[in-house]
């Protein structure tokens, strides 16, 4: 039994870039911000919105204020000069895609050319699209209907973005028999067209597909159709409550595909669901896979790998170090991102769904678990001495205080209240407290020379960065709607991609550098499997992004049990 993702579900670029746009507008911008008509066909994208106080007009009025962002499928341009006319600051949203169907029509039109789009006349798009066509557009949704047109002395014929991809080359084929001087564009989305090849070959390997994706959505509706088209059981659904799996009955292998207007926590909710399901019929393997997820959710997998990590560090120092670092580090982790969590449930409603319904659920433990871990930590700090102590107790409070209003106005403008708030602050922040615990302090309380006191301080930190930096591009989509401005929400998911694989060759490198500076022993080397490992799940992240987040997450904070293994090895 398995369940399949396709690699193409999910936002298509013009939807993120719509979705993007909209978001960066809502978290930057003072004034009232509306969307023209309903910016994507996802009614759970909607709901969000509406819940950041970003409403939709569907008339233009006489007199506007604010932002209004023009919809991705686009819109007449009359419309959207009325908008401006009305006193709005116009955002277009419009697909770079569409914005191409429109250029071409415009172009044609003006030579006095007729325009056959093939497409749903209702649909916004191609309503958008007619506003180019000066009065001589036409649309059709069947062979018969393009037989009925007149035959035009000039035509161009463009399709609907996310049209069915063989009905338009059945199309493209009458054209240049019947009218071999029409002009003939191929304008279905390269997007629509991987979608729909990739659903149709998930369907012949599989017994089951499940499209997820808005009813109103048209690509998402022609997904289930091609679907459905190969013979194979396919089901079209909005929302993970609405699956039946009485109808899949048995079924062995399910395929999981959505449309390019679906975000990504409605098909991870989807895949979860789905998951429990089959799990339910493989008690053992269900049980085995409760205790990882649980290890996850609460943070005792990351905790134990702090762990690890402290031992690999004092690998790089030469050995010499003390069970007492690894169980400080632990507990300190431990503390700080269970707190981190239960303040991060708006974002993890959509990166995590399950995990911030386990928060929900358990907060109140797992605040007092916090606070347990937080004070045996520091009270084994103490037992090392005051500046130990000193020095453990500022990180704590600096990470208590990471989401509490402490810099003033006057100082930082008015968008930087938190340490939160500074772009790009979590990611270094948690690295460098990781480096500071698990090689630093032990390092200087244990008289470590500065040298590979730095070795160790820039291995733990290089690792626990590309760590944090790669959950933060699985969960891009998700902090980008609370408003948070983490790394690959500044540089963007493919050159912050860039970065972690840069710090990650440097931390391999790192463990043969503390052996020829002196002190480290040759079970250093060992530690270089670590980043390398990274390195190896960054790979198969690239060739398969969509594989859901969670196992890529447990590989990357299970990595950090390599180091204390290598350091038994010792």
């Amino acid at each position: 039994m398995k369940i399949s993702i396709a690699k193409t579900a999910g936002f298509c670029m013009g939807v993120r870039r719509a979705v993007d746009m909209v978001l960066d507008a809502s978290n930057l911008a003072d004034e009232p911000i509306f969307t023209y008509g309903p910016l994507i066909h996802n009614p759970q994208v909607l709901e969000m919105l509406e819940s950041k106080e970003i409403f939709r007009i569907d008339t233009i009025p006489e007199k506007g204020e604010g932002i209004v962002l023009i919809r991705a499928h686009g819109v007449p341009p009359e419309d959207e000069q009325a908008l401006a006319k009305a006193g709005f600051t116009v955002i277009n949203a419009t697909c770079p895609r569409v914005v191409r169907v429109q250029v071409i029509i415009n172009k044609f039109a003006k030579k006095g050319y007729a325009t056959i789009i093939i497409g749903d006349k209702k649909h916004p798009e191609v309503v958008g699209l007619l506003g180019y066509a000066r009065g001589k557009g036409h649309t059709i949704t069947s062979m018969d209907q393009l037989a009925g047109l007149p035959a035009f002395e000039n035509a161009v014929v463009v399709a609907q973005t996310t049209q069915n991809t063989e009905f338009y080359q059945e199309i493209k084929d009458w054209c240049r028999v019947h009218a071999p001087h029409y002009e003939i564009f191929d304008t279905i989305c390269g997007s629509t067209e991987k979608r729909q090849n990739e659903v149709r070959e998930l369907a012949k390997s599989h017994d089951a597909v499940i499209v997820v994706g808005g009813k109103q959505s048209g690509n998402t509706r022609r997904l289930a159709q091609v679907a459905q088209e190969t013979g194979t059981s396919a089901t079209h659904i909005e929302d993970a409550e609405e699956i039946d799996y009485q109808a899949l009955g048995s079924t062995q292998n399910i395929a999981i595909t959505a449309g390019a207007s679906t975000p990504n926590w409605i098909i991870k909710d989807t895949c979860l669901k789905v998951d429990q399901n089959l799990k339910r019929r493989r008690p053992v393997m269900g049980r085995l896979t409760g205790v990882l997820d649980f290890l996850l959710k609460t943070n005792l997998l990351l905790a134990v790998g702090a762990a690890c990590l402290t031992y690999g560090a004092a690998i790089i120092q030469g050995g010499g170090q003390t069970h007492v670092y690894a169980a400080i580090a632990m507990l300190y982790v431990l503390s700080m991102q269970v707190m981190n969590n239960t303040m991060t449930i708006k974002s993890d409603t959509y990166n995590k769904p399950d995990r911030a319904s386990f928060y929900k659920r358990y907060g109140r433990y797992l605040k007092v678990l916090a606070l347990i871990s937080g004070c045996a930590g520091l009270y084994l700090g103490y037992t090392r001495g005051w500046v130990f102590f000193g020095v453990l107790a500022a990180m704590t409070l600096l990470g208590l205080s990471y989401n509490m209003n402490i810099i003033p106005a006057f100082l930082s403008g008015r968008r930087i209240h938190r340490i939160k708030d500074v772009p790009g602050s979590k990611t270094v922040l948690i690295a460098m407290a990781w480096g500071i615990v698990t090689s630093l302090l032990p390092a200087v309380d244990g008289g470590t020379p500065w040298g590979m006191a730095g070795v160790s301080f820039f291995y733990a930190t290089g690792l626990v960065f590309a760590r944090t930096a790669f959950v933060d591009i699985l969960a891009v989509q998700g902090d980008r709607i609370a408003g948070k401005e983490t790394l690959p929400i500044l540089l963007g998911k493919k050159k912050s991609m860039r970065v972690i694989q840069y710090v990650l060759i440097g931390s391999a490198l790192l463990p043969l550098c503390g052996f020829l500076l002196g002190p480290a022993g040759n079970m250093a080397f060992w530690l270089a499997l670590v980043p390398l490992f990274m390195l190896l799940l960054i790979k198969s992240y690239k060739e398969d992004s969509f594989l859901s987040g969670s196992p890529y997450e447990f590989l990357f904070e299970s990595s950090f049990l390599l180091a204390g293994l290598a350091a038994a090895m010792t």
